[in-house]
């Protein structure tokens, strides 16, 4: 598809369902409210890691399992994708921070833990801050949408590139 151009545009977990009218296709996260407009295809799910200072104890592990967060301080930014986590841990004293980016910078000074998918810890990666797979912790499910009224023969190509399609694939 040398003859297209793509533009990203950066969307937020709580507009991406507005935003779809905007663009041609997007790479969202599930759930996704309102579809009977929208195509969507799940691509895959994605693991939960823990993102702690990189002195913190837990970092000891190779992976982490609820019971090793019991008493953890959990941070919870307000671009949380996860939602509610069930752990037996500690919330913090402190306003909820607006940004995963901010709550990465806030853990990384030994204040608490943050619980994120592991795209979104590697994307707010820092060398004070490191994470660990979240044994048996919720994942994030990773899709591709786009309305139903906008599938073009280039939208149905980008579609079939995504999904491991190449010229010599059956549809």
């Amino acid at each position: 598809m040398p003859h297209v151009e793509l533009e990203l545009v950066p969307m937020s977990f709580a507009e991406q369902r507005e935003q779809l009218a905007d663009v041609d296709l997007a790479f969202v996260r599930l759930p996704l409210r309102r579809t009977e407009d929208l195509h969507v295809i799940p691509l895959y799910d994605e693991l939960p890691v823990v993102v702690a200072s990189a002195d913190s104890h837990l970092m000891a592990a190779d992976e982490l399992s609820a019971d090793d967060l019991a008493g953890e301080v959990l941070i919870t930014p307000a671009d949380d994708v996860l939602g509610p986590l069930g752990l037996a841990t500690v919330a913090p004293r402190f306003p909820t921070i607006t940004t995963t980016a901010d709550a990465v910078a806030t853990v990384a000074t030994g204040v608490g833990i943050l619980v994120i998918p592991m795209s979104l810890a590697r994307l707010h990666q820092r060398k004070d801050a490191d994470h660990r797979i979240l044994r048996g912790g919720p994942t994030s499910t990773v899709a591709l949408a786009w309305p139903r009224d906008a599938t073009t023969p280039d939208v149905e190509t980008f579609v079939g590139v995504v999904r491991g399609r190449t010229a010599n694939s059956s549809r």
